[in-house]
């Protein structure tokens, strides 16, 4: 994806979470990989009304170049990068349900939600918590990129963390894949929060069935 093409994809995908309630008011930023640095929204921009002509040019030594101030979270950004090289691009908001479900409790910490179906196996994965720290503490992106680390070298690479209170991190090859993430990741929330009694997880045999057909990596 060329930069205009990027710039153009970051501010629709923005404009569709902010639509949707996956975003609300200046919360949430979004960052693309380009061959030679990096665009992130601008810090305090509502994702609902970016402009492309506006948004944070970053080159590879971490300088900006061009663009509004970048978000105070592009360290966290630049980590995950460098800690996921097939990552393309990093959404990360504020995503109500997400955002509860640590304030209520996780499933664990090292996922904070079971597997209840089969799209949340399939599309997004393990999902661990990052202990609270305040927005834009480097602290987050150590954190961050030791956790993808070791999830790698388990043999179950991660898509997604989400910050106590804060909101998840997301990553995938392309604004569109990671967005998709995003969302199945927060109607997963949302349907653990909701359902009363909670679902059961999927089992062991179901859970290796979409390993075998669909390479599933939980």
């Amino acid at each position: 994806m060329d930069e205009t093409a990027a710039r153009e994809e970051i501010c629709r995908v923005g404009a569709s979470l902010y639509a949707r309630g996956y975003v609300h008011a200046s919360a949430g930023n979004i960052s693309v990989r380009l061959a030679d640095g990096w665009l992130i929204t601008p810090t305090d921009a509502c994702l609902g009304t970016l402009d492309p002509a506006r948004l944070a040019r970053i080159d590879s030594h971490g300088v900006q170049t061009a663009g509004d101030r970048a978000s105070k979270t592009l360290a966290l950004h630049r980590r995950i990068y460098e800690a996921a090289p097939e990552a393309g691009c990093v959404i990360h908001t504020h995503s109500t349900h997400l955002v509860a479900l640590t304030l209520a409790g996780v499933w664990s910490e090292g996922d904070v939600l079971p597997p209840i179906t089969p799209y949340f196996v399939m599309k997004v994965g393990h999902v661990p918590l990052i202990a609270y720290h305040r927005p834009g503490d480097p602290a987050v992106a150590e954190l961050v990129a030791a956790r993808i680390a070791a999830m790698a070298a388990r043999g179950t690479p991660i898509r997604a963390v989400l910050l106590e209170r804060l909101g998840p991190n997301v990553w995938h090859r392309t604004p569109a894949e990671a967005s998709a993430v995003l969302e199945e990741l927060e109607e997963t929330a949302r349907l653990w929060l909701t359902v009363t009694p909670r679902p059961a997880p999927l089992d062991e045999v179901r859970i290796e069935a979409l390993r075998r057909a669909y390479g599933a990596s939980w």
